[in-house]
């Protein structure tokens, strides 16, 4: 609910009737509401990045509902636009902190023949938040709107108290014990569990994680590496601009499907599209989900701007021409949800061992939140300099690219252990099989 907020709000602050401040916002004030918790974060994270190996996944989770509900109270009652932006900036920060904590939470409770699935609820739960946002804030006030989202924060934080810690981070800090019997619990069987403490045994070292020996770690700086391009290629699809700025965009379309009908149609087909992926992840190789995902989000953002180029050059908006963008819309996020934007936080933690893994995910988290603020703040910025039409075929090329990235480089992790698919990045599963292959 978080993440939509500036979609429905944006429109009531620029509106003189609607908005509850003393006037109503500019564009570039906008653009700071939407952007400005990305920027915060990615300073913020550096820091709070390392008390996932301090605290335990589970805290962190449980710190970040505290400045969520406080912020969403204040919201209630703004009167000025700065008072939003900062707002922004501390809920913004939160909301990212929960992205890096929730993914490794996930990875380590989950055995691999559902990693997959269970990493991809974060997205199908987003979809539902962000279909709540917009099936309620375009058609209530901005303080009936901040009402709700001020109680389901409340709400959803109550459940986090209540949760197991990660039994991964239980063995790393000496609590064998704990961690043994909370392992019983989620694999129901204290076989399975003593077989999972075993493979701990070989990644864990129950001493601080040396950071600077981790960054010097050949393996560990190509998980990086790959999980720094994943970040660029989920950001430069324009999913979050297109996203955060979704009904200014149907509003800027000019064509007889209202706005705020379009937008929650869209949001629940984002839904739609992460249950899909929940489905398919663990029975579908990653990297085939990935392809079909760019090639998706291609078509559509070539769609979405030959409807605009038509327009520039006045062409009549009738027929069909009235549901193009909407259905380009539908084609871009149905595909971004059911792949990349998906498969982004099941595949990121896998992507790193053990001692590793809170640090990797919260570089790539930092460099994620970055882009967000790039592509967000810049957004508007660059369809004014270069038109619509131009800004969503430089997003479509990003595609292409990314689509020979996924196809070269990207390892399949799908029904691996992590020890397996760390040997696969340092290349002994290779050895193993060409000296097989020998023999």
């Amino acid at each position: 609910m978080s993440l939509a907020w500036p979609s429905p709000m944006l429109v009531k602050l620029g509106n003189e009737t609607e908005s509850p401040l003393h006037r109503r916002i500019t564009d570039e004030e906008g653009s700071w509401i939407a952007s400005v918790g990305a920027l915060c974060n990615t300073f913020t994270l550096c820091f709070l990045g390392m008390l996932i190996d301090r605290i335990g996944r589970k805290y962190c989770v449980i710190l970040t509902c505290v400045p969520k509900i406080l912020i969403s109270i204040v919201f209630i009652f703004a009167k000025e636009a700065w008072v939003l932006i900062l707002g922004r900036a501390v809920i913004g920060s939160a909301d990212f902190f929960l992205f890096t904590a929730v993914p490794i939470y996930a990875s380590e409770i989950a055995d691999k023949e559902t990693r997959g699935s269970l990493g991809t609820l974060l997205q199908m739960l987003s979809s539902l938040g962000i279909a709540l946002t917009k099936s309620i804030g375009p058609f209530v006030s901005y303080t009936t709107y901040s009402i709700v989202f001020a109680a389901m924060n409340l709400l959803v934080a109550i459940p986090v108290l209540f949760l197991p810690d990660s039994p991964y981070y239980l063995y790393s800090k000496g609590k064998t014990n704990q961690a043994m019997n909370t392992l019983t619990s989620l694999r129901g069987s204290e076989e399975l569990a003593k077989e999972e403490l075993a493979m701990y045994s070989v990644a864990v070292n129950t001493e601080k994680v040396n950071k600077i020996k981790l960054l010097k770690d050949r393996v560990f700086l190509k998980s990086l590496g790959i999980a720094i391009v994943l970040c660029i290629m989920s950001q430069f699809t324009g999913f979050n601009a297109v996203s955060y700025y979704l009904q200014t965009i149907l509003v800027s379309t000019n064509t007889n499907v209202m706005p705020e009908v379009a937008s929650l149609v869209i949001s629940l087909i984002q839904i739609l599209a992460a249950i899909c992926a929940a489905i398919v992840t663990d029975r579908w190789k990653r990297t085939h989900i990935l392809l079909s995902s760019f090639i998706g989000i291609f078509i559509g953002l070539v769609a979405l701007g030959l409807f605009f180029k038509l327009t520039e050059e006045k062409q009549e908006v009738i027929g069909f021409l009235n549901y193009l963008p909407m259905i380009s819309l539908i084609i871009v996020i149905y595909c971004y949800s059911a792949g990349i934007g998906s498969l982004f936080w099941v595949l990121v933690p896998e992507l790193f061992d053990g001692p590793g893994r809170a640090l990797g995910v919260t570089i790539a988290m930092v460099v994620v939140s970055f882009l967000i603020f790039i592509t967000t703040k810049f957004f508007p910025l660059l369809t004014m300099a270069i038109g619509p039409a131009m800004t969503y075929w430089s997003f479509s090329i990003i595609c292409v690219i990314s689509c020979i990235y996924v196809y070269f480089c990207i390892p399949d992790t799908n029904g691996k252990t992590f020890n397996e698919i760390q040997k696969e990045l340092s290349g002994e599963e290779a050895r193993e099989i060409n000296e097989k292959n020998d023999k």
